[in-house]
């Protein structure tokens, strides 16, 4: 079994001083950490029902549509403002280095589907709680998060399991 943690690489003051970001291009452009990672994800999905799965642009969108091909489960994309061409659902929030919105359409998710959710990184938790949102917005249910990074000590998952979301990761970082 790989060390995923080797495979990420930490970018100081990026995309602005004093955030240290961690970079997941190294990760996907090793084919067996790449394999290990998706792996990994569906084994901690056995664990929830769910189905839908929902990936956050851009980074998210690697992980989840590779699990949702694997796992034959239809794939949400929740993305920026502006970018899908249907009526949609909006939701804005914070991030730890400013504001977004992300939307889903409208026609995605539909009462009671059990939607997981992947993403490549929680930090402060901003964007995952919009994803949630977005999910409840369109009558869905939130079956779970999965990430493959987790900064712990910026708090994004605890904030999550306080909120009663079920929250995994694969690798945990501080985030400074």
């Amino acid at each position: 079994m790989l060390n995923l943690k080797d495979y990420i690489r930490s970018i100081p003051d990026y995309p602005k001083k004093g955030i240290l970001f961690r970079d997941i291009t190294t990760l996907i452009k090793n084919e067996n950490a790449f394999a290990e990672t998706i792996n990994l994800i569906i084994e901690k999905s056995k664990s929830f029902q769910f189905s839908k799965i929902a990936a956050i642009e851009s980074r998210g969108f690697v992980f989840a549509s590779a699990v949702s091909y694997l796992t034959k489960k239809p794939f949400i994309m929740l993305r920026k403002k502006n970018k899908l061409p249907a009526d949609v659902h909006s939701v804005d929030f914070e991030l730890e280095y400013g504001t977004a919105t992300i939307e889903v359409h409208k026609d995605s998710i539909n009462k009671d589907d059990k939607v997981l959710i992947i993403d490549d990184l929680i930090a402060t938790g901003g964007t995952a709680e919009a994803a949630a949102k977005l999910v409840e917005i369109s009558k869905g249910k939130v079956a779970a998060f999965i990430f493959v990074i987790n900064l712990f000590d910026l708090g994004g998952s605890d904030k999550l399991i306080q909120k009663n979301y079920k929250v995994e990761n694969l690798i945990n970082f501080p985030g400074h």
